[in-house]
Parts: C-alpha cells; sequence; structure tokens
C-alpha cells in the first residue's frame, strides 16, 4: 500500500450496501468524512453539517455524485455517512489508512476504552492500537466483547511487515507465545515489560544483581511541572536460564519525578526484557525504546480524548465507535506529517479553510 493514495487504498474497501437504492459513491463518502474530521468534526452531525455546506469544488475533488443537466454535485447526508460509517469493514479502514510501520525503530502497542459507546450491558468499545515510535499511527482493532487485548496482539501486526522493527508492549502482552510470533514470524525484535502477572520471571527479573550493573543510562528533563531523572540499567541474560523465548537482556528503569510545587518525591521501578542484545541495544536506546510505550498514551490516545472528545461522543451502533475513531488517527498522521506538532492547533489552522485545507492534507486531488 505504501505507493498508493488514499483514494486508491479506500477503493480497495468493498462496499457493504446493497445494491439497490445506492446513490453517492462509496469512496466519496468515507473521504467527505474524513475531510471534516480533519477540519475538526467531532460527530456524525458534525460531518453532515461540512457535507452539506461544501462548495462545489471541494464536492468535484471528492467525487460526490453528480444530478441534473447542469452536473450539480450532491453532498452525501448525514444519515447516509452515519450507515456507511457504521458499516464499513473497521479492520480494512484501519489497515489501509494506517501509516505504514517498515523502516521505523519501533512499534508500540497500547489499548483504549471509548467510554461514551457503552449503551445497556453492552460494554464500551475497547480499541487496540499501533503507534510507530514518531507518533503515525499504523493500524487500530476492536477487542471483541467478553475476551481482552491478548486474544488481538497477534491479529493487529499480523498483515505488516516489521523486519527489523522493535516492538513495545504493556506487561499485558508479555506472552512467551507472542514473543516466538515476533522474532520467529515476523523477523522483529520486542521489547516487553514484566509485572506481577508473570510471577516467576518478574521474581527472576528482580532479584538479578542490579547494583553490579555497569551498563547504565541516566537521563533527566524538566516539564508539565515537575522534573523527572530516569536511571536505565541492563544487563546479559542469556546464560542465566530465564524461561522466556529469545531473551537476551533485562531492562530496569527507575523512575523519580519531583512535584515542582509540592517538592513530592515518586519513584517507580520498570522492569522490562528484550531479544536485542548489548551490541544491537545500549541502556540509552532500550530508555528511548521504552519512553516510546510510554508515549503512546500521549500522542494518541490523549489526543483523541481531549481534541476529538472521545470519551463523550455517543456513537455507538454497529462499527461506528472504531471507525470513526480510525478517521480521528487518520487526522492526526495527516496533521503530524504535515508538520503540526499540536493537533489542537493544527486542526484550528485547517478550519480557517475547511473545505481546502483537510483535502490538500488528505492528498485528495
Amino acid at each position: 500500500m505504501a505507493g498508493l493514495s488514499l483514494v486508491e487504498r479506500l477503493r480497495l474497501l468493498q462496499d457493504p450496501r446493497r445494491r439497490r437504492g445506492v446513490r453517492h459513491p462509496f469512496v466519496a463518502v468515507l473521504l467527505v468524512a474524513a475531510s471534516a474530521v480533519v477540519a475538526g468534526a467531532r460527530s456524525y452531525t458534525a460531518i453532515g453539517q461540512w457535507s452539506a455546506n461544501a462548495p462545489q469544488h471541494a464536492l468535484a475533488r471528492l467525487g460526490a455524485r453528480v444530478a441534473g443537466a447542469l452536473s450539480v454535485r450532491v453532498a452525501p447526508s448525514a444519515a447516509t455517512i452515519r450507515r456507511v460509517v457504521g458499516l464499513v469493514c473497521p479492520g480494512g479502514l484501519a489497515d489501509l489508512t494506517g501509516a505504514a510501520p517498515a523502516g521505523s525503530d519501533s512499534v508500540a502497542i497500547d489499548g483504549k476504552t471509548a467510554r461514551g459507546s457503552r449503551r445497556g450491558q453492552t460494554p464500551a468499545a475497547h480499541l487496540l492500537a499501533a503507534m510507530t515510535g514518531d507518533g503515525r499511527t499504523v493500524t487500530q482493532l476492536r477487542v471483541p466483547d467478553k475476551t481482552n487485548e491478548i486474544a488481538c496482539f497477534a491479529a493487529l501486526l499480523a498483515p505488516f511487515d516489521l523486519t527489523g522493527v522493535t516492538v513495545t508492549a504493556d506487561a499485558l502482552h508479555t506472552q512467551r507465545a507472542y514473543a516466538c510470533f515476533l522474532v520467529e514470524e515476523k523477523k522483529a525484535h520486542y521489547l516487553l515489560v514484566v509485572k506481577a502477572n508473570q510471577p516467576e520471571l518478574h521474581r527472576r527479573l528482580r532479584s538479578l544483581p542490579w547494583k553490579d550493573v555497569t551498563a547504565r543510562r541516566y537521563d533527566r528533563e524538566i516539564g508539565h511541572g515537575r522534573r523527572e531523572t530516569r536511571a536505565t540499567r541492563a544487563l546479559t541474560v542469556t546464560d542465566l536460564g530465564l524461561d522466556f523465548p529469545h531473551a537476551a537482556q533485562a531492562v530496569r528503569i527507575l523512575r523519580y519525578r519531583t512535584n515542582l510545587k509540592t517538592g513530592v518525591v515518586s519513584r517507580q521501578t520498570v522492569c522490562a526484557i528484550t531479544d536485542l542484545t548489548s551490541h544491537q541495544a545500549s541502556p540509552q536506546r532500550l530508555g528511548q525504546l521504552a519512553r516510546s510505550q510510554w508515549t503512546i498514551e500521549n500522542r494518541l490516545h490523549f489526543v483523541r480524548d481531549t481534541t476529538f472528545a472521545e470519551d463523550a461522543s455517543k456513537i455507538r451502533t454497529g462499527h461506528g465507535p472504531e471507525n470513526m475513531a480510525t478517521l480521528r488517527n487518520l487526522a492526526i498522521n495527516a496533521l503530524r506529517a504535515a508538520g503540526h506538532r499540536n493537533i489542537a492547533a493544527g486542526i484550528r489552522h485547517v478550519s480557517y479553510e475547511p473545505f481546502t485545507r483537510p483535502l490538500d492534507l488528505l492528498g485528495i486531488a
């Protein structure tokens, strides 16, 4: 998919509607929804309003339906947009609109619950996402009800080329089968956090002679009202008999945070395991990889919550929750690719010319 434009990618999706009564082109409806989200739309109603106000030149670029002898472009209604977004295949839409992970240094895996999508006894949609170290969302998958993220890890990454990429994940995904999957099938590397859900492995890591380790790295930074110091230590464990596939190094990160207002100091210890050898990854790089796992919360989930008000969204039916989240991911990717570090500021910039700038960002000719 790397050489295809967004329009060409969306043409690969199957139209889920019945043939009878179809008026608006399938791809045009999706492009309208994507453009409106880039312009700041948060709901079906807002997308419908953007569509209704779109001028003829914008509708022509989007491929909207032509009607009448005068060849007037007709915008899809909010009801049509709601129906299409709720029916389209969520996995295909996420895979085709995401960034290619090939060549990236790392890919972080983490999940988020769209709290507003809960309906009665039906739980809220829980979405598992993958993001590259430079902040580009790769794909997303809805976790089936009555299960958890563990069952979706391999399915999320299976379609992609991960050769040489280091996959990072929290303790929930520290599973032996996934370590084998990444190293043996995907030819990738892993850095997995170890906590009490793997009690024996966690105990072994904590009992290692960390005080004698000479491979260390210290990082200090100030921001967000606090001062943080991170001490990263790495130890080769190849000959220590750890019961974990392909394990080469163990990592321990001590995080000290000082609140600059109150002076309160908090301390956190994080243990992790990786198949990267000491020649492939120094303590400095291991610390950077661990930090890329922590930043998915700030650069993706936090942005969707604060900028797009995802948790307040009442979209609940069909595939609406996950597909709207995918459109938000697409908007974030497009804005970052255009150089906007602050997504809220980027959306404000786009909103000043709402019917040209979103289309330019998405590469719609």
